[in-house]
């Protein structure tokens, strides 16, 4: 692995255990065994290397979520599926956790990332919810977006939740509530 690879894993692993205020440009160099220069050649700054950390973390997020609501299966086994999938629930959402750091979010190009990454999601949650009814699964009448929207807040609360408590079952409580409601919806 070259030096920027080094470089973007251990700002990805750096950010989201200490957030973008707590992860300085020397420890980010120093997990990845890279000098300063090294750094400096790769990216402008701090912000630039977190940017490209965030946007890889992201992209990451975004193509496990794609293999399970792309996958086989009907809506609501896709969307359980999502529910349902295996996450480091006491370390936060790798990228929702980013939402609470305010410096990040102050900042329009560093939030990018998260923007971009909770509206692509809720919007394939909105697909799938929309094809369960377009198959007759589901009853029509419910708004796809709402479910979609309350599905990414059950994920993201159920970490709050999680943390905060220093253990995973208020996770699996919130989401498997979410499943309930789901199978709830269908004809």
């Amino acid at each position: 692995m070259n030096a920027r690879e080094r470089l973007v894993e251990s700002a990805q692993d750096l950010l989201w255990e200490r957030g973008y205020v707590g992860t300085s440009p020397r420890a980010i160099q120093d997990r990845a065994g890279a000098g300063q220069g090294s750094m400096y050649h790769h990216f402008t700054g701090k912000a630039d290397l977190a940017r490209t950390a965030l946007q890889r973390t992201a992209d990451r997020e975004r193509a496990g979520a794609e293999g399970l609501l792309g996958g086989p299966g009907t809506a609501l086994e896709r969307l359980t599926a999502y529910l349902r999938r295996e996450r480091e629930v006491l370390r936060g959402c790798p990228v929702g956790r980013h939402a609470q750091d305010p410096d990040l979010v102050a900042d329009p190009d560093l939030r990018a990332p998260l923007e971009e990454t909770f509206g692509w999601l809720r919007g394939r949650l909105a697909e799938v919810v929309a094809e369960g009814q377009q198959a007759g699964e589901l009853r029509p009448g419910v708004d796809p977006a709402a479910v979609a929207s309350a599905v990414v807040a059950t994920v993201q609360g159920g970490y709050v939740l999680a943390r905060s408590a220093g253990r995973p079952e208020p996770f699996t409580e919130a989401t498997e509530g979410a499943v309930a409601l789901l199978t709830a919806l269908t004809r």
